[in-house]
């Protein structure tokens, strides 16, 4: 377990790295000693210092590893989480800069919008269909701000469950009229498929992620709030984004939602964020 001057330091590093867009080496080699709890020590530093700072507010939530596979290749028995900023909202029809990100990937999930708050421990299925206004289609978008994708779990869980931003379809289905554990969901680039799944790859049931997330936030005095989007996770696999690639999901009795990415082009000596760099210092 870190002490918590290293948790600082690792939260720095990965906010030079999300800044610099210059991903670095696996917290794990810097720190063998790192535990899940560090990690979400680490992450809710960065969420506390963005909200404080930035002019963001918590727009949700999201569950990464709600797959067996995905747990298993993590060695971890249960999924994680990450948060989702009001500044990482996608509109469909408004392409996406790529140079906002290191290495990004999209992966396909049904998202809630939930019309009240959850309960935190003991929240069920049924308090999550209770409470969700509707079901619809999304695309997230997943970056790693460490090197190559060389992620274990606590790379993923400090670095915000790799979250990176949130594109909603325009449909909006009430839980009551589908079977969240049951839509197949087809991936286009252009008009060629490249993956396809179904919900029930999420947990069996992936309003039993959102339950699980309820009851996993609580733990540290958070609760999801009214108006907060859950992605519970994907049911495909995650796809590597190009420069120009459009994508298209399209959800059995939902509906499609659909992204589209820029090529990034920079101007010499200009930061990715807008500033241009003078020696080691950033003159705005």
């Amino acid at each position: 377990m870190l002490d918590p001057a290293r948790r600082a330091e690792a939260a720095e590093l990965l906010r030079a790295a999300q800044r610099d867009r210059a991903p670095v080496d696996p917290l794990a080699t810097i720190w063998p000693e790192i535990d899940a709890t560090d990690a979400y020590e680490i992450q809710l530093l960065n969420i506390r210092e963005r909200v404080r700072n930035e002019n963001v507010t918590v727009h949700g939530h999201k569950v990464g590893l709600s797959s067996t596979v995905m747990q298993q290749m993590m060695g971890v028995d249960e999924p994680d989480y990450g948060h989702l900023l009001s500044d990482m909202v996608l509109t469909e029809g408004t392409p996406v800069d790529l140079g906002r990100y290191c290495q990004p990937r999209i992966e396909v999930e049904i998202g809630y919008v939930l019309g009240r708050s959850l309960p935190g421990e003991g929240c069920t299925t049924a308090d999550v269909l209770a409470a969700t206004e509707y079901v619809v289609p999304s695309i997230e978008l997943i970056d790693s701000r460490i090197k190559d994708w060389k992620i274990g779990i606590a790379d993923t869980i400090a670095d915000n469950a790799s979250s990176a931003g949130v594109l909603l379809g325009a449909a909006r289905v009430r839980p009551a009229d589908l079977d969240p554990a049951d839509v197949a969901a087809v991936l286009y680039r252009g008009d060629e498929e490249i993956a396809r799944g179904n919900t029930s790859a999420v947990l069996g049931d992936p309003t039993e992620a959102v339950a699980w997330l309820a009851r996993k936030v609580a733990s540290y005095g958070v609760r999801l709030e009214a108006g907060h989007v859950v992605l519970p996770g994907s049911c495909t696999r995650a796809v590597d984004v190009r420069p120009g690639d459009g994508f298209r999901a399209e959800f059995a009795g939902l509906g499609p939602v659909s992204i589209a990415f820029l090529r990034a082009e920079r101007p010499p000596g200009v930061h990715s964020t807008g500033h241009r760099r003078a020696g080691n210092r950033i003159r705005h």
